[in-house]
Order: structure tokens, then sequence, then C-alpha cells
């Protein structure tokens, strides 16, 4: 073999390490970056399921995919491109606009957590989109989907610049690709999430009504037990309905409840995110005392039960993350509703006199 052959073997064998490891980098990182933005995460999923509550079961799945497609454009097309760019020219202002995006997420959770506490109650029903016509309940699909995408961007743009901030290789195709991987990532964890919610209640009752639950799984899984041909069950499915059946019970009873809880936790993981976020954009400013004070107090929390001192540091953590984002949250909603709604209202006014 001729040196000039194992001189280029050499090269390729040296490139392929250069990959290997550059590409476990980016799966480190993107890792990292989706743990830290794990709260945003929860609050995606937990505020998607009621875009395709209310129709047809056989519109619910498409309606995910299309909120799903939506979301995935938003992040490869605007929002990965975008960070790409504010690293490369504006890499101080990622910190402001991070608390900014935090600021927001305590805004949304307040105003979750005031509706809890004080609900509102609508002046007319929301549409029906099963009882509408063909074509009103297409155009209340579609702004459904619209309205579901918009808020998709906001926090895909949170979890982008988090994962952003994450980054530790200087090299922009690194960078890129880690954006990529985050992005692309999470939209099939949380879309997927999604599906699975939101058709439970289906498989659930699919699983009460079938006898056949083995011979005839691609009726259940499809939520219609009834198009299978009347027959004796197999000794199979009796077998196993005894055990499906009830199951699917359960989940027909525990979704709506499931579902409420959801929301709680997304909502609980807007304010602990967004409390977090601010928290720790305020240190990097040089004004460590909320983050030093709340380190402290968990960290002595934790101490009275060493048995499992990381989980409680952890908590008392985020709960006190969380405090703090209501009360951020709390300000804003007072601002934004008795300061700048006025004052929009005196500008529109004085405009039209």
């Amino acid at each position: 073999m001729s040196l000039g052959l194992i001189a280029l073997l050499d090269d390729i064998a040296a490139l392929a390490k250069v990959a290997a490891v550059t590409l476990d980098d980016v799966a480190a990182q993107a890792t990292k970056a989706g743990a830290k933005a794990a709260g945003i995460i929860i609050d995606d999923a937990a505020v998607t399921p009621r875009y395709a509550v209310g129709f047809a079961a056989s519109r619910e799945l498409p309606i995910v995919a299309k909120i799903a497609w939506g979301s995935l454009k938003n992040k490869m097309l605007f929002l990965l491109p975008g960070a790409l760019l504010l690293s490369a020219l504006a890499p101080w202002a990622i910190t402001p606009l991070l608390m900014i995006g935090g600021a927001y997420l305590c805004y949304e959770g307040f105003e979750k957590v005031l509706e809890m506490v004080v609900p509102h109650d609508d002046d007319a029903p929301a549409p029906d989109p099963v009882a509408a016509a063909p074509d009103e309940a297409a155009a209340l699909e579609d702004q459904r989907v619209a309205g579901a995408i918009r808020t998709d961007f906001i926090l895909s743009a949170e979890i982008m610049a988090i994962a952003l901030s994450t980054i530790t290789s200087p090299s922009f195709w690194t960078q890129a690709l880690i954006l990529a991987v985050v992005g692309i990532g999470i939209t099939v964890l949380v879309y997927g999430a999604v599906a699975l919610i939101v058709k439970g209640d289906d498989v659930g009752l699919a699983l009460a009504q079938s006898s056949r639950p083995i011979t005839g799984l691609g009726h259940v899984l499809r939520g219609r037990p009834t198009e299978l041909e009347p027959r004796e069950p197999a000794a199979v499915d009796r077998a196993v309905s005894r055990l499906t059946q009830p199951v699917g019970r359960g989940l027909v009873f525990g979704m709506p409840y499931f579902l409420k809880t959801l929301s709680l936790v997304g909502t609980l993981a807007m304010l602990w995110v967004g409390g977090g976020i601010v928290i720790h954009g305020l240190a990097g400013y040089g004004l460590t005392g909320i983050e030093h004070a709340i380190h402290a107090a968990a960290v002595a929390i934790a101490a009275l039960v060493p048995a499992i001192k990381t989980a409680v540091e952890w908590l008392a953590t985020a709960l006190a993350s969380g405090a703090v984002g209501l009360a951020l949250g709390g300000a804003v909603f007072l601002a934004m509703h008795y300061g700048v709604e006025p004052l929009l209202h005196r500008g529109a006014a004085a405009k039209g006199h």
C-alpha cells in the first residue's frame, strides 16, 4: 500500500474522530439546553391540547399536526436564524431578551393564577365546532391553529434563547446544529405528547367498549371499536379485555382531571422558569441578592432532610423562583392594565379627535 493512501486513510480516521467528538458535544449541549427549557416545554405541552378540544375526533390529530408543523417553521425558519444573528452581532442582547421573555412568562402565569382564583365569566359562549356548518368549522379550525402557532412562537422563542445561552461552542455551525437538534427534538417531544393527550379519552372509550382488544387492535387505537364485525371474541380477547376495559374506563374518567392537573403544572412551570430567568439575569448584572438569598434558604431547608437533600434543595429553589415570578407577574399585570393600556386608549382617543 502506498504511503499516500496510508496518509489519506489516517486523515479520514482523524476527521471521523473529530466528527464523532463534535456530534457527542452537540448531543450533550442539546440535552443540557433541553433540560434548561424543561419548564417551558411542560407549559407548551399543557397549553396546546385546548386548541383541539371541541372538534370532531377525526380532526384532532390533523389539528395537532398543523400546529406542530407551524411550530417547526417558527423554530427553523425564523427563530434559529434570528438566534444565530443575535449571537454573532449582538451577544450582549441575549440576557436582556431572555429577561423580557421571562417577565412575559411571569405575566402569563399570573394571569392564569388570577383566572383560577377569580374566574372570568364570558358573556358569549364559545362556538361549538362539531355543531357548526362545515365552512364555519373549517374557519374555526384555522383560527384555532393560527392562535396556537402564535402562542407557540413566544414559547419557542424563549426555548431557543435559553438553548442559545447554554451553548459553549464558538463555532457558528456547531451552534446552528445544536439549535436545530433542540428545535426538532422539542417539537417532536411536545407534539407527540400532545397527540397522546388529545386522543387519550378516545382510546380510553374504545378500550372500555371493545370486547376484542387484540384481534381488533387497529379499530381500538383509531377509537372506532364499533366498526368491528360482530363475531365472537377470541379466547385471548376475553382474557385481555378483563384488563383493558377497566383501564379504558379509568382513562375516560381520569382524563379531565389529568388535563386540569397538567394545566396547573404548566402554570407553575411558567412562574418557576420566568422567575428563575429574571433572577439569574439580575445576578449576571451584579444584582445577586435574590439569587443568594434563595440559594441559602434552599440549602438550609434541604439540610433538614439529608436523605433527599438534592431533591428538596431543587424543590425549594423552584418554589422560591415561582414566588418571585408570581410577584413579578403581578407587577407587570398592574403596569399593563393600569398604566400602559390607559395610555394607549388615550392615545387612540386623541388620534380619533
